[in-house]
């Protein structure tokens, strides 16, 4: 197992899967150092509450294990992961030390494994606390978990009327490090449903064993110190999503994204473009196509563009599974060849400027980048 603090490689080592710089079609890079900025950003907004990182989705497509190694550098050492399957895998990279919780809580018949891993579940129904007790009692000692309740998401967690069902002696067997639950509207700061989960979710947790509490995500910070409890849980907030929507974005930007030129040419008035000649040329046009598509997580309906040197480069025609089509025609002649690198999410397009263009969040451009990219990591 790797230490967690050992410097991260910046070009794909032997047998890797990724491709090198040189033959990658585009580069995502990814700013460690940022991620470490805004972790600190979101520990001086809540003013001494441990802050935990949420990993889920390998680091929101970033690379779960590099992010783990940046905030364990900033003292982080909570961590949330979806599945047991990335559990698993987070652990064999940062070996024995933090904890590792499984939000989804742990699949039937999978116990085994997570105690072999080392890993916590967040228990979320009563089939799962019994079958970690009875782990407990197999294992022959106590065991960690989180408890979540169901405070008005209606997604996981125990429900209300099981919480009041509990017995006394439900948590036998359990060490409970967290009670828990997550806000469904939280980056609406406005929405009486966040009062509403908060005030239920104190009436749920007085009916269980006394233990911290666990409620404010990334945009659940940013409502108040009410909201904070004892351990924060931001997750988008770290890879520079912005968790207050219509306000500045209080987080760096983590990412840039660049796609190589494969190809230019000129073309004349009336060609027809892409597939389905979609567009038709309005004029002689000048155009470039970079080998980036849908298959790289594009959304192939999103209206953008790319950017080159602060020049705006309008896409035309549908987006390729492999292949987009700009206008170039902006640049001067010449300025734009084979293998340059065009702006896809960087200074010029925030990716919550590109998740606005595609009608969705930044969470889903961010876990649908591709794995054909070479990944730069900086700020190391």
């Amino acid at each position: 197992m790797s230490d967690a603090r050992a410097p991260l490689p910046q070009t794909p080592a032997a047998g890797s899967s990724m491709p090198s710089e040189a033959a990658a079609g585009a580069i995502l890079t990814i700013d460690l150092g940022a991620i470490r900025e805004n972790y600190r950003r979101l520990k001086a907004s809540l003013a001494g509450v441990r802050c935990a990182g949420v990993l889920k989705a390998d680091g929101y497509g970033l690379g779960a294990a590099q992010a783990a190694s940046a905030l364990i550098k900033e003292g982080c050492d909570v961590f949330f992961v979806a599945l047991l399957g990335e559990g698993i895998a987070l652990r064999n990279s940062l070996g024995p030390g933090p904890d590792i919780f499984v939000l989804n809580g742990l699949p039937p018949g999978s116990e085994s494994e997570a105690l072999a891993a080392g890993l916590c579940s967040v228990i979320n129904s009563a089939a799962q606390l019994k079958a970690w007790r009875e782990a407990a009692r197999a294992a022959g000692r106590t065991l960690p978990a989180a408890i979540q309740v169901d405070s008005g998401m209606s997604r996981l967690g125990i429900p209300p009327a099981e919480v009041e069902a509990l017995a006394k002696d439900a948590f036998d067997g359990i060490d409970i490090r967290f009670v828990m639950s997550h806000l469904a509207c939280a980056d609406e700061p406005r929405n009486p449903a966040n009062e509403a989960q908060r005030l239920a979710f104190d009436r749920l947790r007085a009916m269980l064993p006394e233990a911290p509490a666990s409620l404010a995500n990334s945009s659940g910070i940013f409502l108040g110190s009410s909201y904070h409890y004892d351990l924060a849980r931001p997750g988008a907030a770290l890879y520079g999503i912005n968790p207050t929507p219509g306000e500045p974005n209080p987080m760096l930007p983590v990412i840039q994204l660049q796609a190589k030129v494969a190809q230019t040419r000129s073309v004349e008035d009336g060609a027809g473009i892409g597939y389905g000649h979609t567009y038709h040329a309005r004029g002689p046009l000048r155009l470039a196509t970079i080998s980036f598509g849908y298959a790289d997580g594009w959304h192939r309906r999103a209206a953008s563009a790319a950017w080159f040197e602060g020049v705006r480069l309008p896409f035309v025609g549908r987006i390729s599974m492999d292949s987009i089509i700009l206008d170039i025609s902006a640049l001067p002649a010449g300025g734009l060849g084979e293998g340059d690198l065009v702006e896809l999410i960087g200074p010029s397009q925030s990716l919550d400027d590109v998740a606005g263009h595609a009608g969705t969040i930044g969470y889903e451009v961010l876990t649908s980048l591709g794995a054909r990219f070479h990944r730069r990591y900086v700020g190391i």
